[in-house]
């Protein structure tokens, strides 16, 4: 079966994918996708997501833009906030130590809301981030974060309202089409040489836009990349992410840009399986640390649980727990914030212990030395505090003061028992090296010059994160630099016409 020629090819079918489709087919461009997976299984890590969305919104108006059927409960019961520029640079440059590249993060956070607005218009529906990124205090939910808005429904539904977007334009996707190379001719890169049942087949086209995901899910490249013991992370999302779209373009000279050895990983379920499972998405991660202690296997602490808000600390705390013995550990909880604790902790494939003494809970921590974990509960309670009240929404400087790792906020005695543990190990969700693009998306060589059909967007793209990421920009940069990848291809299509 041949498969007929477009103007522009994407690889793969995730969200930065399916956006750039949409944008260079509004832009005049005929397209076809090619991904990896079969349809059940298809669009990346983006099926996995929770859908967080960080998004610059100055108040009640910008977010009703995105969701108009807020209701009136919610309005009179939600305090929404701001999330400015200012506040977005602010956070992107403290997590990344200011490595960040700051064409790609001016053009991320200045492009982000009329994104939105645009994703919205092609289908995506919006909602609070109720639960997730608020707790109720004095009657009031209050976000913090800066994460207000979110996807309905997460990755599954922002995924099935883009490529329903997609089959009205009629841009066609074929399944189980893994690319192994990019073609080239005199005027640059001219296609993609795809696997297509079971045969090699050379697609053509005028431009190329890559948006096929890391390398997350291959262990050797996580060894070599990332360092020892990587290659024994669990993957959080897909298993199709193998890193062959930024061989293929390394191939052929791309530059390649970011951090490397660096990824975001969390604390993900110790039993989970090896790869995600779409049924349970993100459920298996463990975020409610800032509330509790997190122990090792020889019972110590190895962390400040308290010292942001988990989504500025939960993709960095991943490598920490990977560095621990045996490559896991515990968190602890007792009754006074289990009710904080998100419903993936109530999943019933989650590894949990209960117990009402701390020698009991001791006794049932597999892995873990018993008189250490004792000692570690007893100083930790013991370390005196200051006398300021306990509160989730804020950095409450409710801190422990003379141990070997502080708490920096949210550091409660743990005395209300029955007392809660929960086993974790480190779940990889995407890489953070990846291809040198310019502001337009075009894919540059190792001099800096664009290779002339090739553009780049999403996780494939380096240059964003350095070290730590900010819970929510993932999906927000697939959707800035995929519009802009799809916008860019179509206007080179028409240069080469």
């Amino acid at each position: 079966m041949e498969i007929a020629e477009r103007d522009v090819i994407v690889v793969g079918a995730g969200n930065a994918a399916t956006c750039a489709a949409l944008s260079a087919a509004e832009n005049g461009a005929s397209v076809l996708m090619v991904e990896i997976a079969p349809e059940a299984a298809r669009a990346g890590n983006s099926a996995f997501t929770g859908g967080a969305f960080r998004v610059v919104y100055h108040g009640f108006d910008d977010l009703a833009r995105l969701i108009p059927d807020i209701s009136e409960h919610e309005l009179a019961n939600v305090d929404v906030g701001t999330y400015t520029e200012e506040q977005y640079y602010d956070d992107v440059g403290r997590l990344t130590e200011y490595r960040s590249d700051p064409d790609l993060t001016e053009i991320l956070i200045t492009r982000s809301f009329d994104t939105g607005v645009w994703m919205r218009e092609k289908g995506v529906r919006f909602q609070l981030g109720l639960g997730r990124q608020a707790f109720r205090v004095d009657g009031k939910f209050k976000f913090w974060g800066g994460l207000a808005c979110h996807i309905w429904g997460g990755g599954k539904e922002l995924m099935k309202a883009l490529h329903a977007r997609r089959e009205r334009e009629g841009i066609p996707v074929y399944y189980e089409t893994p690319a192994v190379a990019l073609l080239q001719g005199d005027r640059g890169v001219e296609g993609v040489r795809v696997r297509h049942q079971g045969r090699l087949v050379d697609v053509r086209a005028k431009a190329v836009v890559l948006a096929c995901g890391g390398f997350e899910a291959n262990a050797e490249m996580r060894a070599r990349y990332l360092g020892p013991n990587w290659d024994l992370a669990k993957v959080r999302g897909t298993r199709y992410n193998t890193g062959q779209g930024l061989k293929m373009a390394l191939d052929i000279g791309a530059a390649p840009a970011g951090h490397w050895s660096g990824c975001h990983a969390v604390a993900w379920d110790l039993n989970a399986p090896p790869f995600g499972d779409l049924d349970v998405g993100d459920r298996f991660q463990k975020h409610g640390y800032p509330f509790g202690i997190v122990v090792n296997a020889l019972g110590k602490r190895f962390l400040d649980e308290g010292l942001d808000f988990h989504s500025y600390t939960y993709a960095r705390y991943g490598r920490e727990i990977l560095n621990q013995p045996n490559l896991f550990a515990w968190q602890i909880f007792d009754q006074k914030t289990t009710h904080l604790l998100r419903d993936e902790y109530r999943l019933p494939r989650t590894t949990k212990e209960k117990a009402d003494t701390w020698e009991e809970l001791a006794g049932r921590l597999e892995g873990v030395d018993a008189r250490g974990f004792l000692d570690t509960v007893r100083e930790f309670n013991a370390a005196p505090r200051p006398d300021v009240p306990f509160n989730p929404n804020i950095h409450d400087g409710l801190c422990t003061k003379g141990l070997a790792i502080d708490k920096s906020n949210w550091a409660q005695r743990l005395d209300t028992p029955p007392y809660e543990a929960y086993a974790v190990t480190a779940g990889v969700t995407f890489t953070f090296g990846g291809l040198k693009i310019s502001n337009d998306t075009e894919v540059e060589d190792a001099a800096g010059r664009p290779i002339p059909g090739l553009f780049a967007a999403g996780e494939i793209v380096g240059g964003l994160y350095y070290h730590n990421y900010a819970s929510g920009t993932g999906l927000m940069a697939g959707g800035v630099f995929g519009r802009i990848a799809g916008r860019s291809a179509a206007a080179y299509v028409k240069g080469a016409r």
